[in-house]
């Protein structure tokens, strides 16, 4: 019988992993495998346990573990993120994990096959065998080809360089605040130690063991290698120009195929690849490929055309969610120091703006949600008062009915509304500024009832 400590482990051997979910990430497989873990389960036993099962030992070798972590708890929704496992010290997380998050019922999924596709189908119910009513999952990789990317990247736009327009919002949206946001020093420190945490990351955005081993990101090319999607393969393409310290231009790009060459084609280098789209699997892959690279740099620059905001983007993402307000200079040095190349300040303050709206979402978008905001919270708690004031947005001296800009937002719940009837008559305000890239101020109105118990309405002008 298991212990107290012990708990069941899904493992997902053939399944995918979904970064982009609701939930973040997202593990699947039709067939998982169930093994139980206790605190004094190691890693070799956990390994040897899987490919035991899988009847693979001695065949196949498991170069790492996924683990599907929880990371918040917002009522009924969880949020989830990817955990490398590959020692003892990191196997003790999921024991961690249990502890911080009981509330989380429904096992993790794992991936062991390395590679990105469909959600999971995930909230299956526990064995009744197995006492932990907390189950957690993770995954790991059998892998034979060592080119394999382990995830999809959290977000490639497109694939332009540094030049990008300028957002103009389109609906309920604040003044903009001028200036560039200043930190207080202690935010000029690099936490290593979240980039060390948050080395999946890395390696899910194609800066994985080609880039932290001897080699940096030197391996060729092969045909036949595949990716998720096209901006996972732009990024390797980038990342291996940028590696090399060579330049290479677009030949042809489509939603289709992906064609580039060397920037010194015909002049004693043949360095090409072409990636199509397999439309029946979704993904890319490399259908031609001729490299090395034969040229030599033509000249010597501290930038890369290649290491755009894109890229650096990927690069700098944990370091902005172990602190979204890591300094510009701080991410500007590690990036030069990761690549050998020194980017511009201006790209790398593009590069942190997208990932932070990746981490934590874009705020045109925050701004825009709010009305359905409104509306959920009247729907799921009826009787709450709100009030959303905008403005008109003219447009050449004409009114645009298509947007308007937020101006005021006011809120209270039902419980408030009752209770303030038997509030003493002293009303307190008290506020505070909101930084970013809209300005605002969040207000609270502050009363006590006869047993000093303190009541809340809150304004958003």
């Amino acid at each position: 019988m298991a212990s107290e400590e012990s708990f069941l482990v899904l493992v997902h051997y053939r399944g995918s992993i979904k970064r982009k979910t609701r939930s973040g990430v997202k593990f699947t497989d039709k067939d998982p495998l169930c093994i139980i873990v206790t605190p004094t389960t190691t890693y070799d036993a956990l390994v040897s346990s899987v490919l035991e099962k899988l009847g693979l030992e001695g065949v196949k070798r498991v170069k790492k573990f996924f683990y599907r972590i929880p990371t918040a708890v917002l009522h009924d929704t969880v949020k989830f993120d990817c955990f490398t496992i590959g020692s003892d010290e990191d196997l003790q997380v999921m024991f961690l994990s249990r502890r911080q998050f009981p509330e989380v019922r429904t096992p993790d999924a794992v991936d062991l096959s390395g590679t990105v596709g469909d959600e999971v189908r995930y909230g299956e119910h526990i064995p009744t065998e197995v006492h932990c009513p907390t189950p957690a999952g993770v995954g790991d990789g059998l892998f034979d080809d060592p080119d394999d990317d382990d995830v999809e990247p959290d977000f490639i736009a497109d694939e332009s360089g540094d030049d990008v327009g300028t957002t103009v919002p389109t609906r309920a949206i604040g003044g903009s605040s001028s200036g560039t946001q200043q930190y207080p020093p202690h935010f000029s420190s690099l936490d290593l130690d979240a980039m060390r945490q948050d080395d999946n990351d890395l390696q899910a955005s194609g800066f994985g063991a080609r880039d932290t081993e001897g080699s940096a990101g030197m391996n060729e090319f092969q045909v036949g290698q595949q990716f998720q999607d096209k901006d996972e393969a732009l990024l390797s393409v980038k990342t291996y120009s940028i590696r090399r310290g060579v330049q290479y231009k677009v030949v042809e790009s489509d939603y289709r195929r992906y064609v580039g060459k060397c920037s010194e084609f015909g002049n004693g280098c043949t360095w090409l690849i072409r990636l199509s789209l397999r439309q029946r699997k979704g993904i890319w892959e490399v259908k031609r490929y001729n490299g090395p690279h034969t040229c030599l740099a033509s000249s010597i620059s501290s930038d890369h055309r290649s290491l755009d905001y894109h890229v650096i983007s990927t690069f700098v993402m944990p370091m902005v969610r172990a602190d979204a307000g890591v300094n510009i200079k701080v991410l500007q040095n590690a990036t030069a120091a990761h690549f050998g190349f020194r980017p511009t300040y201006r790209r790398v303050w593009m590069a942190k703006q997208k990932a932070v709206a990746v981490i934590y979402g874009d705020w045109d978008e925050s701004y825009n949600e709010l009305p359905r905001w409104v509306l959920g919270v009247q729907l799921t708690m009826p009787g709450t008062v709100a009030v959303l004031r905008t403005c008109p947005v003219r447009v050449g001296g004409q009114v645009d009915d298509s947007q308007v800009y937020f101006h005021r937002l006011f809120w209270t719940f039902p419980p408030c509304i009752q209770a303030f009837r038997h509030c003493k008559p002293l009303v307190s305000i008290d506020g505070t500024h909101l930084y970013g890239k809209y300005g605002g101020t969040l207000l609270v109105a502050i009363a006590q009832d006869g047993n000093s118990n303190i009541l809340l309405q809150r304004i958003l002008p």
